[in-house]
């Protein structure tokens, strides 16, 4: 199988990359690099079914030949983490919005399955958990920047989901609740990259807010596994999807848990969201997904633990 990969030099794409040519699949990439990174996709440069392009998706031309020659498309071309949404909200909704009309538009002329990242950001202010896909999302007000990301992730599914229904374009929607592993970027507001490279370097491990709020880590190594699985699993097609994790953690916990795990001395320190972000800046309580239905779809049971997770970035950050 071909496979085209927008976005495929970033984390998560660079992963599934991998994992795609080991299994003997062709892989395609295209990706502008304002989040990607071509150290990402280094180590599989000149593996003969591989081929990347550093360009937009936005290039029209390109994409249509790209997703021509593709049997699947994985489309996670997108503006992510925290900080760039708050700091660019411009570039996030067109980027978001914009590059995945283009990507459906394109392979709707010969009917590619379309994998289409989305995120557990879309469940918003909800605090009905463990969050289903059938639940209700709670967004918050539109002069609140923080809820762009969401709202764009959001528009991207209703305008999937308008395709396979209007249109009988397979897609299959997946939701990331937050995935951590090598080679994620701390850059963006990532939490587990930044609080390892803090323990690592003695510095203070920043927490943000009071540091209650709850998260569950999800192995890039088991979303990429979910993710191969789904793309043969025709049950799939037309759903919605949360890839994540059930082991929950409070972020003071998770510092605690990485500057044990580090061997660091750092001190945990406190920083209100306003001072971190923008005044009146909303974060959700807790982010659990039930994995109910990727359970049934495919058999998903995550393999990697939080703490093996973190031994994992944490080695991979000593050595780079």
């Amino acid at each position: 199988m071909r496979a085209l990969i927008t976005g495929g030099a970033g984390f998560i794409g660079s992963h599934l990359a991998e994992a795609l040519l080991v299994s003997g699949h062709s892989v395609l990439i295209i990706d502008n690099l304002s989040t990607g990174s071509m150290d990402n996709i280094a180590h599989l440069k000149g593996r003969p079914n591989f081929e990347y392009h550093i360009d937009t998706i936005n290039n029209e031309a390109l994409l249509a030949e790209l997703i021509d020659r593709a049997d699947v498309v994985f489309h996670f071309a997108a503006a992510v983490g925290v900080k760039l949404i708050v700091e660019q909200p411009v570039h996030t909704i067109e980027t978001n919005v914009h590059g995945t009309e283009v990507v459906l538009k394109h392979a709707n002329k010969k009917k590619k399955l379309v994998v289409v990242a989305s995120t557990s950001e879309v469940y918003g202010k909800s605090v009905d958990v463990p969050f289903r896909e059938d639940a209700d999302l709670v967004m918050g007000p539109t002069p609140k920047h923080r809820w762009a990301y969401a709202c764009s992730k959001a528009l991207d599914e209703f305008l999937a989901l308008a395709y396979w229904k209007e249109r009988k374009l397979p897609v299959i929607i997946v939701r990331f609740f937050n995935t951590v592993g090598p080679r994620q970027t701390g850059q963006y507001g990532m939490v587990i990259p930044n609080f390892v490279r803090q323990a690592l370097a003695g510095e203070p491990i920043t927490v943000f807010g009071d540091g209650t709020q709850c998260r569950s880590f999800t192995h890039v190594a088991d979303v990429v596994r979910a993710l191969m699985a789904l793309m043969v699993q025709p049950k799939a097609i037309g759903q919605v999807v949360n890839i994540g994790n059930t082991e929950e953690i409070s972020i003071n916990g998770l510092a605690e848990r990485v500057r044990t795990l580090a061997g660091s001395s750092s001190s945990i320190r406190l920083i209100p969201y306003d001072q971190a972000y923008e005044s009146g800046f909303e974060d959700m309580p807790r982010r659990l997904p039930d994995l109910t239905k990727v359970r049934g779809l495919i058999g998903y049971e995550p393999r990697h633990t939080l703490d093996s997770i973190l031994t994992d970035v944490i080695e991979f950050m000593r050595h780079h």
